[in-house]
């Protein structure tokens, strides 16, 4: 049974997104069948030269401010904070999910996870949707979801929807302090070492098309590599 679970946020300069993204995983913590005092929010401040750190504190989230270390490294930062909040719990009873700061997750988001961890799943990698398609061009959104059909068994992998048990993670060797890319590491060496994984149709979280992205190879350089198939 997981007892505790714990959300790491990795943000750079999300001043603007920052506080939406917490009142919303805020939410999704205070409807989880947990104690609240099991459940933390780790937002992790990545080289940040605006007001993410304060309005995360304000907010009363645990906040990192790490010198500018990459995506991947600070995600892999905010759980190891995250496992030491819940040290006085087993690692196979700790549930840790990850979100972006750009993204909303809606309010049943980890009750759903811990659904998943009941049954039996190490870990569960969600879909995304966006929420405003107007900074990119007409038929992008079409585009993407003929690219991308969401569907159980899916195989779409977002760091802005990803939920493993503390146990699993910590086997496979948590996310590499990679640039872009370290969500989908960490799903591969999973699976390497035989960790069950859900891949739900019915949990995406909404996030932004995002033109200034922060991961070079993530998923605002997949939209630019739609929009140019498009063109």
């Amino acid at each position: 049974m997981i007892r505790a679970a714990a959300v790491v946020v990795p943000a750079h300069d999300e001043g603007a997104s920052v506080a939406a993204c917490v009142a919303a995983v805020r939410r999704a913590l205070a409807l989880a069948p947990l104690p609240p005092h099991r459940c933390h929010m780790v937002v992790v401040a990545d080289g940040c030269h605006d007001a993410t750190a304060s309005t995360a504190r304000l907010m009363d989230a645990h906040v990192l401010e790490v010198p500018r270390v990459g995506v991947g490294a600070a995600r892999a930062e905010g759980v190891r904070y995250a496992i030491e909040l819940s040290a006085d719990v087993r690692p196979g009873a700790v549930w840790l999910a990850s979100t972006d700061a750009d993204t909303l997750v809606p309010p049943w988001w980890i009750t759903s996870q811990l659904r998943y961890a009941e049954e039996g799943h190490d870990a569960v990698a969600g879909t995304v949707e966006i929420g405003d398609w107007s900074v990119r061009p007409e038929g992008l959104a079409a585009h993407f979801g003929r690219r991308f059909p969401v569907q159980d068994g899916h195989a779409h992998v977002h760091g802005a929807n990803l939920g493993v048990r503390a146990s699993a993670y910590i086997d496979a060797g948590g996310f590499p302090g990679l640039a872009s890319g370290e969500d989908r590491a960490l799903m591969e060496r999973l699976a390497v070492r035989g960790h069950a994984v859900r891949r739900p149709a019915d949990l995406p979280v909404l996030t932004s098309a995002r033109r200034a992205f922060r991961a070079p190879d993530g998923f605002g350089r997949l939209l630019d590599d739609l929009e140019q198939d498009t063109v």
